[in-house]
């Protein structure tokens, strides 16, 4: 069995949207984590991404956290309540008790669970007001809960104000780009007391993101949301994890032999 078995469970932040790789396929801060933490270690790093984009924090917890648990993780990260906040009713208790939840199973089965706080997309969305608020509340609501339990892993990103800004997001201004992943994935490594590759924390600024303004943004990216909210559909219908199973991982100037 590898020394580190790190699993992570979540939605588009966590698997890594916004993050696109040249061959299509979605990268994301927990995959660097992974990455970052195989370069640092001597021992075998073993890693498996059950999040899917889209999901609400209740689908996560029921349909994620026990086939995670299942794979007999040394560790397991969780995020949610990123697209409850945008819904027109956010409950906060209804988030928090989700992630004591998270919390009481990680203990029962004696993983360490690494809890983190999505990015703030709120300065470049539609009603910003709004969504800060209803970000402010559920992040200082899950930090609240989990103080009295100091043997959680903590990586909060909502009060990050340099990572909310538009260099770290993607053209669709929900998404962080790599840029902000890989400050997330600095942010939860140094959480873990494991070494940051140099620059993670704030690599140069991409410059091949497109910026859409007025209705050319609606039409390409608010327009789709608003219908799949009418539709009752989202944007992981149909999708499978990206790695269902654990994978060896290898510093990533070795991963060509090995992935």
């Amino acid at each position: 069995m590898a020394a580190v078995r790190f699993v992570a469970i979540g939605d588009s932040f966590t698997e890594g949207v916004g993050d696109e790789l040249p061959d299509g396929r979605v990268r994301g801060w927990a995959d660097l984590v992974a990455e970052g933490w195989a370069a640092a270690s001597d021992e075998r790093v073993e890693y498996a991404n059950l999040a899917i984009r889209g999901k609400l924090i209740a689908p996560i917890v029921a349909e994620q956290l026990e086939p995670a648990l299942a794979l007999k993780p040394t560790h397991l990260s969780f995020n949610g309540g990123g697209n409850d906040m945008l819904r027109p009713r956010t409950s906060i208790s209804h988030v928090t008790d989700l992630f004591m939840h998270v919390v009481e199973r990680c203990e029962e089965e004696g993983v360490q669970l690494i809890a983190l706080s999505g990015a703030n997309p709120s300065g470049q969305l539609p009603l910003r007001p709004v969504i800060q608020k209803r970000g402010d509340l559920l992040s200082e609501a899950v930090a609240a809960r989990l103080r009295d339990y100091p043997e959680v892993v903590t990586a909060w990103n909502w009060p990050d104000r340099e990572l909310a800004t538009p260099p770290y997001w993607s053209e669709d201004r929900l998404h962080m780009n790599a840029r902000g992943h890989h400050r997330v994935a600095a942010r939860v490594l140094t959480a873990l007391g494991v070494p940051v590759p140099t620059g993670w924390w704030s690599l140069p600024e991409l410059t091949d993101i497109r910026s859409l303004r007025g209705f050319g943004y609606y039409a390409e990216h608010v327009g789709p949301w608003i219908r799949r909210r009418l539709t009752g559909t989202s944007s992981g219908d149909g999708r499978e994890p990206k790695y269902g199973a654990w994978t060896l991982m290898v510093p990533a100037d070795q991963a060509d032999d090995t992935r």
